[in-house]
């Protein structure tokens, strides 16, 4: 009898201890499938499309400082720790951030999906060759409408490999995205096809994407890069430039000081706008807000 009760209680024991574990790995189970993807991003620009495609499926990290230049930037400790312990890393690329193969040369890369988000996209070229800080080609490819599209599917491919349980859910926000810049390109490119100037100024080249992608022509105070103080030189060639093509607004960015294209402006009679380049995070702003409002900006600018 005694026996029959021993053998009866490691029974239960096992059942109990087995019923328990299922419980626990349930748990396990639950969180790991509840919980967010770790994204880090190389930029405020890529963040915003990542939360597009995302949604509240990711938790976004960005590893530049608002404000800091990308080619200037030197990945520390943190940051290193951060990507190891992430699933998904994505980068703009086109040589703007001239710090990353070496840094994941320095990372477990076995658990970290990496994206290039300008795969596919076609450049536009700015130099025969690029220097240890730059690349040769303009990086500012998610100002173009047509270019984002390729970014975000770029994005969304990153998704889908590291979190394959919420494949639907990326591709119908992959899907909507495209619909939404879509449909915003078509407006504005009849908007823009209207206007017999295509000419504008801004304070840096960043804007030769959506310059592409609607047929105009930028000149800028600084290079794409925002390097250097105009010469003289330049202030009189652009002031030649705008009165050639009778430009009263002068655009300037916000992360950049507005006092040489207040100048401009002075010397033309014209007046200076911000623009933006989406290199300061704004929460409360989406993707197409900021794009919508600079290409309102635009078209009002060459009426």
């Amino acid at each position: 009898m005694k026996k029959s009760i021993a053998i009866f209680a490691i029974i239960v024991s096992f059942l109990t201890f087995t019923a328990c574990s299922k419980e626990k790995n349930a748990n396990s189970s639950n969180v790991e499938k509840n919980s967010k993807i770790q994204v880090v991003v190389s930029f405020s620009p890529l963040e915003n499309l990542v939360r597009y495609i995302g949604g509240d499926k990711v938790e976004i990290k960005t590893l530049i400082p608002t404000g800091s230049e990308p080619h200037e930037f030197e990945p520390k400790l943190k940051d290193m720790k951060l990507l190891n312990e992430s699933k998904l890393f994505i980068y703009n690329g086109l040589g703007i951030e001239n710090w990353v193969d070496k840094t994941l040369g320095n990372i477990n890369k076995d658990s970290l999906e990496v994206v290039n988000s300008s795969k596919s996209i076609k450049p536009i070229k700015i130099a025969e060759k690029g220097d240890a800080n730059h690349g040769k080609y303009d990086p500012h490819i998610w100002l173009s409408l047509k270019s984002a599209i390729k970014q975000s599917e770029n994005i969304k491919e990153g998704l889908v490999k590291v979190d394959s349980s919420n494949k639907k859910f990326y591709e119908e926000n992959f899907k909507k995205f495209k619909e939404k810049a879509e449909k915003l390109y078509g407006t504005y490119r009849e908007k823009l096809s209207e206007c017999k100037n295509k000419n504008f100024v801004t304070g840096h080249a960043a804007f030769g994407y959506l310059c592409r992608d609607f047929n105009l022509k930028q000149s800028s105070v600084e290079d794409v890069f925002q390097e250097g103080e105009p010469t003289p030189k330049k202030i009189k060639g652009l002031v030649d430039y705008c009165k050639r093509y009778n430009i009263k607004t002068i655009f300037y960015e916000e992360n950049v000081s507005p006092k040489v294209s207040n100048t401009l402006a002075k010397e033309v009679g014209g007046k200076i706008k911000k623009i933006d380049t989406m290199e300061v995070n704004k929460k409360d702003k989406d993707y197409f807000d900021i794009m919508e409002s600079n290409l309102e900006k635009i078209y009002l600018s060459l009426k």
